[in-house]
């Protein structure tokens, strides 16, 4: 990962790939256990990884990993639902210096804000599944029970489409 920070030459096309085979493979793990388990949740869908690969990849690089992508793809389950955990960039760069992880510390807000922005344009064009899109900028689930119960209550009423998460006061 740190080369990819460095910005080393081929470092991007790298980490995208390593990404991409590394949610597939978890992916396919998921569907041995599905036969087991009710319910599964992730941090991710695989199509997130091409979020990323459009932000860091050249064109050329960009073609093979569509080339993969599109291969490994074909063998990935469908969520039944997607949570989209929104918040504004200057928040998003609030919590990545409040981790305090070294790599991340010379992530720009430039890029960031270029990030957030991706995933906003793909998240309002999703129509895959169910979309329940949360802003997080006043909410804390990890802290605050009362904000993850009124999730929960959200997530368990969700219908088709997409639908915006309210904190109820």
């Amino acid at each position: 990962m740190q080369p990819f920070y460095d910005a080393k030459p081929g470092a991007a096309f790298q980490v995208e790939l390593f990404y991409l085979l590394s949610r597939y493979r978890q992916q396919q793990e998921l569907l041995q256990r599905k036969l087991f388990a009710q319910h599964v949740v992730t941090d991710y869908i695989l199509e997130k990884s091409k979020v990323f690969a459009y932000l860091n990849l050249e064109d050329s690089e960009l073609l093979i990993y569509e080339k993969l992508y599109g291969l490994l793809s074909e063998g990935v389950p469908h969520p039944e639902l997607v949570i989209y955990l929104q918040a504004p960039t200057e928040v998003l760069m609030r919590r990545i210096h409040g981790r305090k992880r070294p790599e991340e510390a010379r992530l720009s807000e430039e890029y960031l804000a270029e990030v957030n922005r991706a995933y906003n344009h793909y998240f309002f064009h999703y129509k895959e599944t169910p979309l329940l899109v949360v802003n997080t900028t006043d909410v804390d689930f990890v802290k605050n029970d009362e904000d993850l119960d009124d999730l929960m209550r959200q997530i368990r009423s969700m219908g088709k489409g997409t639908q915006y998460y309210a904190k109820s006061r």
